[in-house]
């Protein structure tokens, strides 16, 4: 369960990176917030995403504590 909250993680923190830097008409289609043209730069998605990743990191750190 701790490996997978990692991995999990990992993968917000990553979104969380794209969508702070890669403006929204340059996402990948299957992304949420792509937006054919725009050069606007999804700061809530990244946030939503940074506040998961978190989260999972702590839960983490919870499960891999020792009793």
């Amino acid at each position: 369960m701790k490996f997978v909250a990692i991995v999990l993680g990992l993968l917000l923190l990553t979104a969380a990176v794209a969508y702070f830097v890669i403006p929204a008409g340059s996402l990948p289609q299957f992304v949420p917030g792509f937006e054919a043209g725009s050069e606007h730069v999804h700061t809530k998605h990244g946030l939503a995403a940074l506040v998961g990743a978190i989260v999972l990191f702590a839960f983490a750190w919870y499960r891999g504590r020792t009793a």
